[in-house]
């Protein structure tokens, strides 16, 4: 009996379980993928058989060069992958978080346009009644409260998708409910272009892995290069050698134009971010004038609820310009190898 009402028990507490409701911030959320996750996880893992592997080498007296050299390079690019596996993750749970936050901030703002619609529909009906109106005029006011409507219907649907994407990153349980905390201002760009280009062939894994490719074709030129050797083998190893300089180069050119590429983007968003709280600024001013028209019988009350859905509408746009300039910068240091985000530890 005893077990049988331990089953039911468990039954009925497994949907709950399930359903259990998590509290995040976007510092909280990338902490926990970094310290967690499974990419990050194999990645330390890759790392430490890496180093085994080369304290073994090094304790070994029979160890010839090659295989000492090969022992170091793996522990180097074991060591610089797990450095950008984590820019990685991080960038990646940003995007899931802000994607997430931002269908919350959507509803919100759908929400108020559609009561807006709705008012604006009201008022269009009685405009026709009065005979001041056209059945046209009410249409398109239908019209457009019906498409509001399924914008938000819309985003209310995305909401649950963009969370459990987001909790799968993060190892959570099926069905956990999210709650995320508005993501912080993003922090400013302070380091330069230069500075970020500056080291990236001992950052960034391809060319680590690439660089590590040309001091091992060198070695083999080194050693090549005698008269016991065979001269095939010398020139083997020096056309080996040729073609992983041109790609150290290639691989190289390709990595400077990303992290330019990615840091103009940044600044843009940064500009980005300025505008878009200048509008909001002009918006809450419009906002601040209609309910002073309306104290003063000037103006309606749907014209103060028409410039508290545009300031809504401007918060947002503010809302949107920093998670973009978030994106910007989770890109540049995933491009770059270096954190700019301030959220990677």
């Amino acid at each position: 009996m005893n077990r049988v009402l331990l089953a039911l028990t468990l039954t009925l507490a497994s949907p709950l379980a399930a359903a259990q409701t998590v509290g995040l911030t976007l510092e909280g959320a990338v902490t926990r993928a970094l310290s967690g996750g499974p990419d990050v996880t194999t990645a330390r893992a890759n790392l430490q058989k890496a180093q085994a592997t080369l304290r073994a080498t090094q304790a070994d007296p029979s160890s010839i060069i090659t295989t000492l050299t090969q022992a170091q390079q793996g522990a180097a690019a074991a060591e610089a992958t797990l450095a950008g596996t984590k820019l990685n993750v991080a960038q990646n749970v940003i995007n899931q978080y802000l994607a997430a936050s931002e269908a919350a901030g959507r509803i919100t703002l759908n929400e108020a346009q559609v009561a807006l619609d709705e008012r604006t529909l009201q008022i269009a009906r009685a405009r026709l009644a009065a005979r001041v109106a056209t059945q046209l005029d009410v249409n398109r006011a239908q019209t457009t409260l019906n498409q509001d409507r399924q914008e938000l219907a819309d985003a209310r649907a995305s909401l649950p998708v963009l969370e459990a994407q987001l909790a799968r990153t993060l190892g959570l349980n099926t069905g956990t409910d999210l709650r995320l905390a508005a993501p912080p201002a993003p922090p400013k760009l302070s380091v330069t272009l230069a500075g970020l280009q500056s080291g990236l062939d001992k950052r960034l894994p391809t060319l680590v892995q690439a660089a590590q490719g040309t001091e091992f074709a060198a070695l083999q030129v080194r050693i090549a290069d005698n008269d016991y050797t065979p001269a095939r083998t010398l020139q083997d190893a020096q056309v080996a050698l040729a073609n992983a300089r041109r790609d150290l180069e290639s691989a190289g050119r390709a990595a400077n134009t990303q992290v330019r590429d990615a840091y103009r983007t940044a600044q843009d968003a940064a500009q980005r971010v300025d505008i878009a709280r200048q509008t909001l600024a002009n918006a809450q001013t419009t906002l601040s004038q209609a309910q002073a028209r309306l104290r003063a019988g000037t103006a309606a009350a749907i014209d103060v609820q028409q410039a508290q859905v545009q300031a809504r509408q401007a918060g947002f746009g503010v809302t949107q310009a920093q998670n973009n300039l978030w994106r910007a910068l989770a890109a540049l240091s995933a491009a770059s190898g270096t954190d700019v985000t301030g959220l990677v530890r």
